[in-house]
């Protein structure tokens, strides 16, 4: 039995196959060309357990190219790999080479390969969050000049209200009142592509009833339980409440010995947009929920603000993943008693 790997780059990937005794049995640089590299990985496809290919930012076109060409694909969790620090020499094709010897000895870390079409709904959630974060820029800066200028910050409701007649009425200077005018146009081109973005992601989300589920849940309005949605993928990837918490990094990340604390892992490790739903989720649940109020009090006089909050994100994520398991509605005493 044969294992490859992939070292996958912006332009150009080094494509290696291993055999049992991890001896290269072949092993080439190669354009970032699917014929190519399933040109070159097809005299091996029968005898191949399967081919690795690193989770980096581009690497949808080869694993999805892969498994069309019926190939077995593995996507390595990079995050979660450690090579040797005592190495002399690293490169490429050692890179490679060890995705394929963690793969034949069974210990790869992998992330999960979602169908291209619900991936792509995922990544049209994302691109809506990028749009508000540039718009937020937008609306801090309008924020500052006025704060600049007199003393005082409008809102931010105020700044998306802003037209020609209002921005004449606060009697700038002529330059400062341009730098406000093109602000307040992206601001508005934003807000409309934000509105077409969740429009189109309604039309897709609504109708699961893991949707609708997800919206019992206390916090969690429609923005957020599309994002969770999305983000979650298949329910039963996690084994345990507490994995799926760890994977919203809703947990602490800390090496203990003899009861001390010796350092921290990998904080990274986990997905950031779910751990932003539900820190975003506990920042609403506190303003409307008197038993999640009352547990972020418990929790805030035995630590701090930060830890007590994300303690209460830490509920709320194991709540759902209770309810997407069990199709259950949300329980407000199995989650605060």
């Amino acid at each position: 039995m044969n294992y490859s790997g992939i070292d996958l780059h912006s332009n150009n990937s080094v494509v290696t196959v291993i055999d049992e005794a991890d001896r290269v049995k072949a092993e080439k640089r190669l354009p970032n060309d699917l014929t190519k590299i399933l040109a070159f990985l097809a005299p091996w496809q029968t005898e191949l357990a399967g081919v690795v290919v690193e989770s980096t930012f581009n690497w949808y076109w080869l694993v999805d190219g892969l498994q069309e060409a019926g190939f077995k694909v593995h996507l390595a969790n990079t995050t979660a790999i450690k090579k040797y620090d005592g190495l002399k020499h690293s490169g490429d094709e050692t890179d490679a080479r060890y995705l394929a010897h963690l793969l034949r000895l069974g210990i790869l870390p992998t992330g999960t390969i979602l169908p291209p079409q619900q991936r792509a709904v995922r990544d049209l959630a994302r691109k809506r969050m990028q749009l508000v974060r540039s718009r937020t820029s937008h609306i801090l800066a309008v924020e500052n000049i006025t704060a600049r200028q007199f003393g005082k910050r409008i809102t931010s409701s105020q700044v998306i209200r802003l037209d020609e007649e209002k921005i004449k009425q606060m009697h700038l200077p002529n330059d400062i009142a341009l730098a406000v005018r093109e602000n307040v146009a992206v601001i508005t081109t934003l807000c409309e592509q934000i509105k077409l973005v969740e429009k189109c992601l309604h039309e897709k989300v609504a109708p699961d009833p893991d949707h609708r589920l997800l919206m019992t849940a206390p916090g969690i309005g429609q923005t957020l339980a599309t994002v969770i949605l999305l983000e979650v993928g298949t329910i039963e990837r996690f084994a345990s409440a507490g994995t799926f918490a760890s994977y919203a990094r809703c947990v602490d990340s800390q090496h203990m010995s003899n009861g001390k604390k010796k350092g921290e892992g990998n904080t990274k490790d986990g997905n950031p947009y779910l751990s932003w739903a539900f820190i975003e989720a506990a920042n609403f649940v506190l303003r409307y929920c008197a038993e999640a109020k009352r547990f972020y009090e418990r929790k805030k006089v035995k630590t701090n603000t930060i830890l007590a909050r994300k303690a209460l994100a830490h509920k709320l994520a194991r709540a759902c993943l209770h309810m997407l398991k069990e199709h259950k509605l949300f329980d407000m005493t199995r989650c605060f008693a």
